[in-house]
């Protein structure tokens, strides 16, 4: 049987959620998962149910119908199919170890997406990435070059439809102008446990400030660099005896793990964005599930 989601952002009042369960089961669903959350700072709600349609009712039959229930409450609302798949570019440069997790979950099914390209200002991965019967775009980038590069990579993103960029080390600063066209579809990981740290080194300077926990951080990418909305973050324990070479060692699983979990948060549209932060909702259950062990 199909499954399918429903999210929702409105504006919170008494009514909310028996309006949209109502509707379902009149229209023969079951909600099989359902989470929900009321910033009282701003008064925004905020919803995402998975259900199944048990009497075989199509997912644009539901949407066209759900606009009569949306419309009182000025809903923002979208239906989506949980078995299809998002359209993903990574994106990376050097550093090769979030590449190579992501492309071993997808290979597994553990994330369900279409890698569509791999694209690098560096050649490193070109085998690798081909190996996985998937193009790759090496787009050199420099300081004279940067407008011409980026009107590439969008080209990749437009022919590809690409729904989502990850950013898998990839080490270019994008220009404001595809921050605001890529808007919420861009994710990166940044190499520390943010707000501190910033910058090439970020390893080196925990080690240098002795910090005892080191972590990284998974965020939307905005025009502020490293400040976009922040959906996935871990960390890991040091201790002195560590050396700055081990704490980039360490890191580099925590990048792995956090910017997986961002990934999948939003291909399953559990994640909102609520200004400057976001909401981000519990894996329904069965979406960790793997079809294969490798």
């Amino acid at each position: 049987m199909s499954t399918f989601a429903l999210t929702i952002k409105c504006r919170s009042t008494r009514g909310l959620v028996a309006a949209v369960a109502g509707y379902l089961a009149e229209q023969g669903c079951n909600i099989t998962d359902s989470a929900q959350f009321d910033d009282l700072e701003t008064g925004t709600f905020f919803m995402r149910m998975s259900f199944a349609p048990e009497t075989g009712q199509a997912l644009d039959a539901l949407e066209a119908g759900f606009a009569a229930v949306a419309e009182p409450f000025g809903m923002d609302y979208a239906f989506h199919d949980e078995a299809a798949r998002m359209k993903v570019i990574i994106m990376v440069s050097r550093f090769g170890h979030c590449l190579n997790d992501l492309l071993y979950r997808w290979r597994i099914g553990a994330l369900p997406i279409d890698i569509v390209a791999v694209i690098s200002n560096h050649m490193d991965y070109q085998k690798v990435v081909v190996n996985h019967d998937i193009p790759f775009h090496c787009i050199r980038v420099t300081k004279d070059n940067k407008p011409e590069a980026e009107a590439r990579i969008m080209a990749v993103v437009e022919e590809t439809e690409a729904d989502l960029i990850v950013l898998a080390r990839y080490m270019q600063i994008l220009s404001d102008a595809m921050c605001r066209r890529m808007s919420g579809r861009i994710i990166n990981i940044h190499h520390s446990f943010l707000p501190s740290f910033k910058g090439a080194n970020p390893y080196k300077q925990a080690f240098e400030r002795g910090v005892k926990l080191i972590g990284a951080t998974s965020h939307y990418v905005t025009s502020d660099l490293d400040e976009g909305p922040i959906i996935e973050q871990d960390t890991i324990r040091v201790t002195h005896a560590q050396s700055a070479e081990d704490y980039v060692s360490l890191g580099r699983d925590v990048e792995s793990q956090v910017l997986a979990r961002a990934v999948h948060a939003h291909i399953h549209n559990r994640v909102f964005l609520n200004g400057s932060k976001t909401v981000v909702f519990p894996a329904s259950p069965g979406s960790y599930a793997s079809e294969r062990m490798g």
